[in-house]
């Protein structure tokens, strides 16, 4: 590695703009200007090796413009994300290609081929939110390292070009010890902590303020790492749940573990003659309309014992009961149920009467569990009725054929094959509601509606978030490191005794107009020169 040698004996490595040890510019084009004070002239390790693989990846992640482009593509890519809904948030029983396509037409089904319905989860999105890290680390240690370790051990003497490029700066030609004293005093009035060294001074204050950007890069970097262990199993569940009344479900993201059954659904209205008057004008406001004041499902959490064998039914153990509301979830292990909607009168079974069209009468009846139908249902005298198809959501599609929009029984519609001693091939019907075809000709029975059985459905949402505390620690720090960066500057004054001459020289990272007052006001009273500001000189 390239070494570069200053005047005062200490080698620098390739990159270094300031020497590290007197501060002299090692550069005609430093030499010219003001110096340049960012990470106090040190050199990078981005600007110093450039042989090895891992050389290449270091000094590309450590570039600032790959890191904007990174959170630029970031952004991009979680905007195409909020376009449409995420599979996630689909409503239940349909799936995904259809319902994008059924409700945006073309550009659904376009989002859903390109795999933006599951953006957040996809390999791509996380290879970028890895790369954003990636990007924050790297960047930060290429600047954090060197900029330490110069301000740890810079020194109090510096050489004079160092002092003369500074941007405050000021010569005293006549001076006394006294003026010197009494600046000094001045200083650490104003909390300045000094170091002195035969006759010279380096006064600072608010060097914490500079580690502010990279505290904000840790910060970040914490909330990344909690967003991205979303993405690992038992870290994170969002899932809905839909449960019927009397019905036992496996509670969603517990692998098989716990199940919920709905005891009870039930909402209740606002009465405008019996509610207190504190709601009246609410309840007025809405007029004739109906307003929920509570609606709850009333459930049983079970537990399950030993292993599931597939097809078998497990054996569960009773845990708790709990009455849920919204805002009033049912709690376990870290799992949390919330109310969040509900169906009323929900299609649950439906009963049909098979008929002899000419005489009207009734050979018998069935009922098809539209959760669970039979595929063939047995009546009197040698009479049975055959299931072939079931549409729970029926609609024709393009090509005239019966098609189901979803698997929610919102449109139930069948394909019975009736067989009667007159017909042992048997008929086929099509059955829908208010309608009865006979798609391959005339029969002689038919099936006829009878009633219909409904439930209430209640919607809930199962939460664990063991992620929560890491994406609060993550922001807590972002903000600390905001506060520290904005509300802070780091401010140093050099004074030293250049021949019968005294020199100070004055940086900091931000707001030079209040340490220029600053350092003025403790020489008010002393023969020291005020500092300039060498910018506004070079404007005049």
């Amino acid at each position: 590695m390239k070494q570069i040698r200053c005047e005062c004996g200490h080698q620098n490595k390739e990159g270094t703009v300031l020497c590290e040890a007197c501060g002299k510019p090692l550069n005609e084009e430093s030499s010219k200007q003001l110096v340049d004070m960012r990470y106090e002239g040190s050199a990078r390790r981005s600007q110093t090796y450039n042989k090895t693989i891992i050389d290449k990846i270091w000094n590309f992640f450590s570039s600032v413009k790959v890191g904007v482009w990174i959170i630029i593509l970031t952004l991009a890519a979680s905007a195409l994300g909020t376009i449409y809904p995420q599979e996630m948030y689909i409503p239940p029983g349909t799936t995904a290609v259809q319902y994008y396509e059924q409700e945006y037409g073309w550009t659904g089904k376009l989002y859903y081929e390109l795999g933006f319905h599951n953006l957040y989860g996809s390999w791509w999105y996380m290879l970028l939110i890895a790369s954003l890290g990636i990007s924050l680390v790297i960047a930060s240690l290429d600047r954090v390292v060197p900029l330490y370790k110069s301000l740890k051990y810079q020194r109090v003497k510096k050489h004079a070009n160092f002092l003369k490029k500074q941007r405050l700066f000021s010569v005293t030609k006549s001076w006394a010890d006294e003026d010197y004293e009494a600046m000094k005093e001045q200083l650490k009035k104003h909390r300045y902590t000094i170091r002195e060294e035969s006759g010279n001074i380096l006064a600072e204050k608010g060097r914490f303020s500079r580690w502010g950007p990279y505290v904000n890069h840790l910060g970040l970097i914490i909330f990344l790492i909690g967003a991205m262990l979303r993405f690992v199993p038992g870290m994170y569940v969002d899932e809905v749940l839909w449960v019927r009344e009397g019905e036992t479900k496996v509670v969603p993201g517990t692998d098989g573990e716990y199940y919920l059954k709905n005891n009870a659904f039930k909402v209740e209205m606002y009465d405008k003659e019996t509610e207190k008057e504190v709601f009246q004008q609410a309840i007025d406001r809405v007029g004739n309309q109906a307003i929920v004041k509570n609606y709850q499902a009333d459930v049983t959490l079970y537990e399950r014992e030993g292993d599931s064998i597939p097809g078998q039914t497990p054996e569960l153990k009773e845990l708790k009961d709990k009455s849920i509301r919204v805002n009033e979830p049912l709690k376990h292990e870290g799992y949390a149920i919330y109310q969040v909607d509900y169906k009323l009168n929900e299609f649950n079974a439906m009963s049909f009467h098979l008929t002899n069209k000419e005489t009207e009468e009734n050979i018998g009846q069935l009922t098809v569990d539209l959760y669970n139908p039979e595929e063939t249902y047995t009546l009197k005298d040698g009479y049975k009725v055959d299931l072939i198809s079931y549409f729970p959501d029926f609609y024709l599609n393009d090509d005239g054929n019966p098609d189901t929009k979803t698997r929610v029984p919102n449109n139930p519609a069948f394909v019975f094959k009736m067989f009667s001693p007159e017909h042992p091939k048997g008929e086929i019907a099509l059955v829908a509601i208010q309608q009865n075809l006979e798609p391959l000709g005339e029969n002689d029975y038919k099936m006829s509606f009878a009633g219909v059985d409904t439930k209430n459905v209640t919607g809930l949402t199962v939460r664990k978030d063991y992620t929560l505390w890491i994406l609060g620690l993550g922001g807590a720090i972002f903000m600390i490191g905001v506060i520290q960066g904005m509300y802070w500057n780091h401010r140093r004054l050099w004074i030293q005794r250049i021949g019968d001459e005294l020199w100070l020289a004055a940086h900091t990272n931000k707001n030079w107009y209040g340490l220029k007052n600053e350092l003025n006001q403790a020489v008010q009273q002393t023969k020291i020169m005020p500092l300039h500001d060498q910018v506004d000189k070079d404007k005049g």
